[in-house]
C-alpha cells in the first residue's frame, strides 16, 4: 500500500520537475502537509509554508481564541452571543439569524464547525473582541504566540480577504495546539450533524464517518484558495494530522487526504523526520490568486456542501476534477512565476470514491439560553414569519384590486371624454336597428322601381317581414303579361281613354 501511494507523489513531483525544466521560473504548488500529531514530526510535506487563502478553516483560529477566552475566564460556554445587523448581513454559509437573535457560545462554536456559519462566526468576533477589528487582533496575538509564522488574520469566518493569509504548516500548528490544548472540546471538531429545529445539518468534512479513524477537523472553500481541509484520523492510538490545501473539488480534496492519512500511518517517525519549526521558509511573497483555475465562469459554481460533495458518480464528479486539473497544469503563469499544481496523480481518482457517510448523529443546538427558551423564540419567529408571509399575500391581492379598479376607471373615464353629436346632427355610428323594427324604404333590401300605371303598390311593413298583400294579383299579372298585346297594339287604346 505505501509503495503504491508512494508513487503517486513520485508522478506528481516529476510532474512539477518536467514543468520547471521546460523553462518554468518558479512553481507554485498545491500545499499539502502530514504531521505526526503527539510528536510534531513532519511525514511528508510540499508547499507548506507558502502563503495560501485559508477559507473557512480560519473558524479553527476563531475557535482556539474563543476556547482560550473560556479558560482564561473572561467569558463562558454559557456566555450569550448576539447577531448583529452587519453579522446578519454576512453571504452563506450561515444559518440565517435574524438581528438580536441571541445564543450561547458554546452553540455557537458547534454551529461554525458544522454548518460553517459565516453569519454566526461573525457574531462570535463582534462579542469577544470589541469589534472585528478587535478580534483580528486576538487572533493574530495568538498566532505569534503558538509560532504560527505565516498567518495574517483580518476576520473571523475566512470570507475573501485578499490580505488574510496562512499556511499548511500554521494550520498544522494550530490543529495540534486545539487538540493539545483543549482536550475536553476535542468532540467539537468531530460533529458529525447538528440538528436546529427541524433541520438537521451535516458536517461539510467529508472524511467524518467516511474515513476509518477521521474524527475532525474543519473544511473550507472559497474561490481563491481552492477547496482546504485540516483533517484529524486516529489508528492504533497513534494520531495524525493532515492539511490539504487548494484542489480543484470537494471530491478531490477528501480523496487525496485519505490517500495521504494512508500514507502517513504507514510510515514510522524519528530522528531523520523534520519538525514542524524546522521547515524551512517560503520563497514565495504573496498567496496565489486561484481563482481562474477553481471557479471557471463557463462551468457551475463549485461548493462545499459535505455529505453530497463527494458522492457523485466517478463518470461525472472525477471528470470535473481532472478536467480542473489539466486547466491548473495547462494554464498561462503569471509573469513572476509559473503556476503548477502538483498533486496526486487525478487519473488514479477517476474511478474512485469514499463509501457512503455512516449515519449521522446530530448535535441539538438551540438559540437562547436553553433548548426550552430556543424553541419558544423559535414558535414566536415562525408566526411572525408566517404573519409577515400572509400580510404580504393579503398585500399582494390588494395591489391586484386595485389595479383592476383604476383600469375599470380608466375605461369609464375615457368613454366619458368621447365627443357627442350636437342637436340635430346624426350620430357619426349607426345605431342598430332592433329587431322586428321597420326598415325604412330607402333601406329596404328589395331595389327600389318606379310605380306604373296598372301596377299596384304593397303598402305598409318591409317586404321581408309580411308578406305584401299586392302579391296576390302578382300571379294573374304575369299570366297577362303572357296573353297581353305588344305595347305597340295597346297605345291607342290608352289615348282613346285619356280623351274621354
Amino acid at each position: 500500500m505505501s509503495n503504491r501511494i508512494l508513487r503517486r507523489f513520485v508522478l506528481s513531483i516529476a510532474t512539477v520537475a518536467g514543468l520547471i525544466g521546460a523553462g518554468a521560473a518558479g512553481a507554485v504548488t498545491a500545499p499539502i502537509l502530514v504531521v505526526e500529531v503527539d510528536s510534531g514530526k513532519v511525514i511528508y510535506a510540499q508547499g507548506a509554508t507558502d502563503p495560501w487563502y485559508p477559507a473557512s478553516i480560519t473558524k479553527l483560529m476563531t475557535a482556539y481564541v474563543a476556547l482560550d477566552l473560556v479558560r482564561q475566564g473572561k467569558v463562558s460556554l454559557d456566555s450569550l452571543i448576539t447577531i448583529s445587523p452587519a453579522a446578519a448581513a454576512e453571504p452563506p454559509s450561515k444559518m440565517g439569524f435574524k438581528p438580536g437573535t441571541q445564543l450561547t457560545l458554546d452553540n455557537a462554536l458547534k454551529i461554525i464547525m458544522v454548518k460553517s456559519a459565516n453569519d454566526v462566526a461573525w457574531a462570535i468576533g463582534e462579542n469577544l473582541g470589541g469589534s472585528i477589528e478587535g478580534f483580528a487582533d486576538l487572533m493574530n496575538d495568538t498566532a505569534r504566540r503558538l509560532g504560527m509564522r505565516e498567518s495574517r488574520w483580518f476576520n473571523p469566518n475566512g470570507l475573501p480577504d485578499p490580505r488574510q493569509w496562512t499556511s499548511a504548516r500554521d494550520m498544522a500548528v494550530l490543529g495540534r495546539a486545539l487538540l493539545r490544548d483543549f482536550a475536553d472540546s476535542r468532540g467539537l471538531f468531530s460533529i458529525s450533524a447538528i440538528q436546529f429545529g427541524r433541520s438537521v445539518m451535516a458536517n461539510h468534512n467529508g472524511l467524518l464517518g467516511r474515513y476509518a479513524g477521521a474524527d475532525g477537523m474543519k473544511t473550507g472553500f472559497i474561490c481563491s484558495g481552492g477547496f482546504n481541509v485540516v483533517a484529524s484520523a486516529t489508528r492504533n492510538g497513534r494520531r495524525i494530522l493532515t492539511v490539504v490545501m487548494g484542489q480543484p473539488s470537494a471530491r478531490e480534496r477528501d480523496l487525496k487526504a485519505a490517500d495521504l492519512f494512508d500514507y502517513g500511518f504507514s510510515q514510522s517517525t524519528g530522528w531523520t523526520n523534520q519538525s514542524l519549526d524546522a521547515l524551512p521558509a517560503s520563497g514565495i511573497a504573496a498567496a496565489p490568486d486561484m481563482r481562474p483555475y477553481i471557479c471557471d465562469k463557463r462551468k457551475p459554481m463549485p461548493v462545499d456542501e459535505g455529505q453530497g460533495a463527494i458522492i457523485a458518480s466517478a463518470g461525472a464528479a472525477g471528470a470535473s476534477a481532472d478536467n480542473a486539473n489539466a486547466q491548473l497544469m495547462a494554464a498561462a503563469a503569471p509573469p513572476s512565476s509559473a503556476l503548477a499544481f502538483a498533486t496526486l496523480n487525478s487519473a488514479n481518482l477517476r474511478t474512485r470514491a469514499l463509501p457512503p457517510r455512516a449515519p449521522l448523529q446530530p448535535i441539538l443546538v438551540w438559540i437562547g439560553r436553553d433548548p426550552a427558551e430556543g424553541q419558544i423564540m423559535l414558535n414566536e419567529q415562525e408566526e411572525a414569519q408566517k404573519a409577515e408571509r400572509d400580510a404580504a399575500r393579503t398585500a399582494k391581492l390588494e395591489a391586484a384590486k386595485a389595479k383592476r379598479e383604476a383600469a375599470k376607471q380608466a375605461r369609464a373615464e375615457k368613454a366619458a371624454a368621447q365627443p357627442k353629436p350636437a342637436a340635430g346632427e346624426p350620430d357619426a355610428k349607426p345605431k342598430a336597428v332592433a329587431r322586428g323594427a321597420s326598415v325604412p324604404k330607402a333601406a329596404s333590401a328589395y331595389t327600389s322601381v318606379e310605380s306604373k300605371p296598372g301596377i299596384p303598390q304593397a303598402k305598409g311593413g318591409a317586404p321581408h317581414a309580411t308578406k305584401p298583400a299586392a302579391a296576390k294579383p302578382a300571379a294573374p299579372k304575369a299570366v297577362a303579361a303572357k296573353v297581353a298585346p305588344k305595347p305597340a297594339a295597346k297605345k291607342p287604346a290608352i289615348q282613346a281613354k285619356a280623351k274621354e
